[in-house]
Order: structure tokens, then C-alpha cells, then sequence
């Protein structure tokens, strides 16, 4: 194992509450995690056969776990029983693979992310992840509604915990919350400026702070990982190309690595082009989905000129991809 990585998952496994690393291996949880898109038959239903598939092909492609549902994988327009059908399928098909398996049980309502949060208990992922409830692109929190959310997420089971950190949620906030909920050990912050939170909570004591995984499609990656970031998560379409930058750039290779980076970035750019359908779209062309369906409404759906610049894009990185 490389000399960083060796004391990195010391550190990790330091930040366990005693007790809670004896039966929680936390040493894995570092890297790129993809947040699956939801496919969907030509019908318009949850396709779980499909999402099953992505989920191998996602174990072939060099990332470090996986998530789902997120706000990429639409899960605002997913029924309870959905999401429920599709956590069984995801637990099921990553059995065995090496990506660690992050499920989303946040809700509305504490009462239905409870629930998730029970289910998740029973089919054990190797953690779950919740958003802070919310209507539309809510920025601001009732602090105290969102503590006895999360509180009671942790009561509910067991397994490790990320905290969504969006809007104004301070980083004070996330570590007294932490002493409240002790599986609570992770955040994927995006609130406020993702470079200078992570510098904000790498001034905090190793052992009070939880691991800090980044979004935002990785647009700063190369600047994250130098700032101590314990991972992102990416859409999954072009996962392989984070996998290889977050790599190498661990191995020492830099020049290597900001090379991958700048084909990453050119998808980056797509992405926020042409919106969530772009993401499908993509696992569309690689043969993971059979269509690039999505429920969330589209101002602009893709035309034919945006999907000419997604195939340009992909056939220029094809040959570094993995999988």
C-alpha cells in the first residue's frame, strides 16, 4: 500500500467512536464513489435489470464505491417502493465486487427516511447517505429540524453515515453533530466554496473531524485531492477517467493524473451543457443503458448536435477507459 494511503486509513480508522470500529471497517471509504443515473425502460419504469448491470460494470471500472439514489439518479421522482426494489438490486449485484456500496435514505419527511434507513439495515450496504430534507433548491435549514433528522437516521441502524452538507450548513454544525450521531463519520460537502471547506475542516483535530468526499462533477479535483480530500462523487458515465486521476495522482504520478483531468473536463463542460440527459445519454453509448431516459422535465431536450459532441467527446477518450 502506498506510505499515504497506509496513514490516511490510520487516521480513518481513528475516527471511529470506541466501540464502532471493531465491527465497521471504515479503511475502504477513499476515492472516487459514482452516483448512479436511474435507468428506465421504454415504458418509463425503473428498469432494476439494467441498474443491476451498471452496477457490475461499474465494479469493472476501477472505482472505489458506488451511490445511489442521489440527485443525479433522480430521487425525487422515484416511489418508496422504487427505491426500495432498487436498493435490494444494487446490494445483490455489487455482492462480491470491490466498490463500496453507498445507499441515499433521505426523504421528505424524517418517518420515510427511517424507513429507508431500516431497509438499508436489513440488506446491509456498506453505508447509507442522506441529503437534508428539503423543497426545490432550498439554501437554508431550520438547524434543529435537520439534527433530529439525522439523529434519528442514526438511531435507525448501525451502518456508517454521510452527511449531503448543502445550503448553510456550517462546518461547526457537521462536527457537533457528529458528537450526537456516532455513525455519522462522513460529509459530502457542497456547501459554500468546495476548496476552502476543505481547508476549513482540515484545521480541525484529525480525530473531530469526519472524511470529506466533494461532487460538483469533480471540476476541481486535481485541486481537492492536493487540499486532502477524501474522495468525490462524479456522475458515473465516464467514472473510469476519475478512478485514474484519483490513481495516480495517490501514486505520485501528477503529470499523469492532470492529464487525465483534462479529459474529464471536456465531458464537465457536456455535462452542464445539456443537463442530467447528457449522463444517460452517455451510458448509452458505453452499452450500459438501452436508452438515455429521464423523469425530470427538460427545458431543452438534447438535440441531435448535442449528441454529436457527446460521441466526439467519447470516442476521443475511449481508448483510456477501462471498462
Amino acid at each position: 500500500m502506498h506510505r499515504r494511503r497506509f496513514l490516511q486509513t490510520l487516521t480513518l480508522a481513528a475516527w471511529a467512536p470506541a466501540g464502532y470500529a471493531a465491527k465497521t471497517d471504515l479503511s475502504g471509504f477513499r476515492g472516487v464513489f459514482p452516483i448512479m443515473q436511474t435507468p428506465y425502460s421504454d415504458a418509463g419504469a425503473v428498469d432494476l435489470e439494467t441498474l443491476g448491470e451498471q452496477t457490475r460494470w461499474l465494479g469493472r471500472t476501477g472505482c472505489h464505491g458506488i451511490v445511489w439514489p442521489q440527485l443525479a439518479s433522480e430521487y425525487a421522482h422515484l416511489s418508496f417502493d422504487e427505491r426500495i426494489a432498487g436498493m435490494s438490486a444494487i446490494v445483490e449485484a455489487n455482492r462480491g465486487l470491490k466498490p463500496k456500496c453507498v445507499l441515499g435514505v433521505q426523504a421528505e419527511d424524517v418517518d420515510a427516511a427511517v424507513r429507508y434507513a431500516k431497509h438499508a439495515d436489513k440488506i446491509r450496504p456498506d453505508a447509507i447517505i442522506a441529503i437534508p430534507p428539503r423543497k426545490g433548491d432550498q439554501r437554508e435549514f431550520d438547524l434543529e429540524t435537520m439534527r433530529a433528522y439525522y439523529k434519528a437516521i442514526g438511531k435507525a441502524t448501525d451502518l456508517p453515515l454521510f452527511m449531503q452538507a448543502i445550503g448553510d450548513v456550517s462546518v461547526e454544525f457537521i462536527l457537533g453533530l457528529m458528537r450526537e450521531v456516532p455513525t455519522l463519520r462522513f460529509v459530502k460537502d457542497e456547501a459554500g466554496h468546495t476548496l476552502y471547506r476543505i481547508s476549513e475542516f482540515a484545521q480541525v483535530e484529525a480525530s473531530r473531524r469526519p472524511a470529506l468526499f466533494t461532487g460538483g462533477h469533480g471540476k476541481t479535483l486535481i485541486d481537492e485531492m492536493a487540499r486532502g480530500s477524501a474522495g468525490n462523487m462524479p456522475a458515473a458515465s465516464i467514472v473510469d477517467l476519475y478512478a485514474d486521476c484519483w490513481d495516480l495522482w495517490h501514486e505520485g504520478r501528477r503529470g499523469e493524473a492532470i492529464d487525465v483531468f483534462s479529459k474529464i473536463m471536456l465531458f464537465v463542460t457536456q455535462f452542464g451543457a445539456y443537463g442530467l440527459e447528457s449522463l444517460s445519454y452517455v451510458l448509452h453509448l458505453r452499452g450500459v443503458f438501452p436508452n438515455w431516459k429521464v423523469r425530470s422535465p427538460r427545458q431543452n431536450p438534447m438535440d441531435a448536435q448535442a449528441m454529436e459532441a457527446l460521441e466526439r467527446s467519447y470516442e476521443f477518450v475511449k481508448p483510456y477507459l477501462r471498462a
